[in-house]
């Protein structure tokens, strides 16, 4: 059974978006770049050493808003990213059957809807920054170690499933004529060691948490930065081509 809908085909894979069961939406360009344009409202950058000077000024209380920030940007960056991707993996579908080139690049689509797939099952899960935040206030030093472990393990699968709809992406435009550069398999996120990582802030009485809270800030700084650098190159393209 092919990945994703099939109105409007016959014989051959169709456009794969988790999208199309919703009511209409706009063309794919529009949807991509509207996607494009939300990112500095998505895309949360944090400073460690200032995020800790306003920590330390408050007396802690930055912390609580820090600890909702972690929350709501991966949550909110990766809805963004499905719809990005999901957008241009549909504008290369169309100008695939404009070209005469969809079964041809079938496949790649197949593997891209898979990938997007993944992307859109993180959606469902249990992110909800006001919640966990209230949940720190409760529990605060057990809540923030389940917390560290969880958005670790979502930026890791979140990295994973991007890469492998960039390489798809960077395959299907190339044949359509507007090449991209292929993603840098190395850059997809290695999971902490959260038995080690736990143990150490026990061990030092909660200071190995600054290091840990310095990750949970920067490796996800890090991966926006990639990603904006390969919408700013799918954007180029995209305009190009419409």
């Amino acid at each position: 059974m092919s990945v994703g809908p099939t109105s409007g085909w016959s014989g051959q894979p169709s456009p794969p978006s988790p999208y199309l069961a919703y009511p209409p939406v706009p063309v794919p360009s529009e949807r991509f770049f509207q996607a494009w344009q939300r990112r500095t409202g998505t895309d949360y950058i944090f400073n460690f050493w200032t995020a800790l000077g306003w920590t330390l000024l408050t007396l802690g209380l930055y912390g609580f808003y820090v600890f909702y920030q972690l929350f709501r940007r991966m949550r909110e960056h990766n809805a963004r990213r499905l719809e990005l991707l999901d957008a241009a993996v549909a504008f290369g579908w169309e100008e695939a059957g404009r070209r005469g080139a969809q079964g041809e690049l079938s496949p790649s689509f197949q593997r891209a809807a898979a990938h997007l797939a993944v992307l859109k099952k993180m959606t469902g899960d249990f992110r909800e920054p006001v919640i966990w935040l209230v949940l720190s206030v409760v529990a605060n030093g057990i809540v923030h170690v389940i917390a560290f472990i969880l958005l670790d393990q979502d930026l890791v699968g979140h990295d994973r499933a991007e890469v492998g709809v960039e390489y798809e992406l960077a395959l299907i435009y190339g044949r359509l004529g507007h090449p991209l550069a292929y993603p840098d398999a190395g850059r997809a996120k290695r999971q902490h060691n959260y038995v080690g990582r736990t143990v150490a802030a026990v061990v030092s009485l909660g200071i190995y948490f600054l290091w840990w809270y310095y990750n949970m800030m920067t490796e996800p700084n890090r991966h926006f930065y990639a990603n904006w650098a390969q919408e700013d190159a799918l954007a180029l393209v995209i305009a190009a081509m419409r």
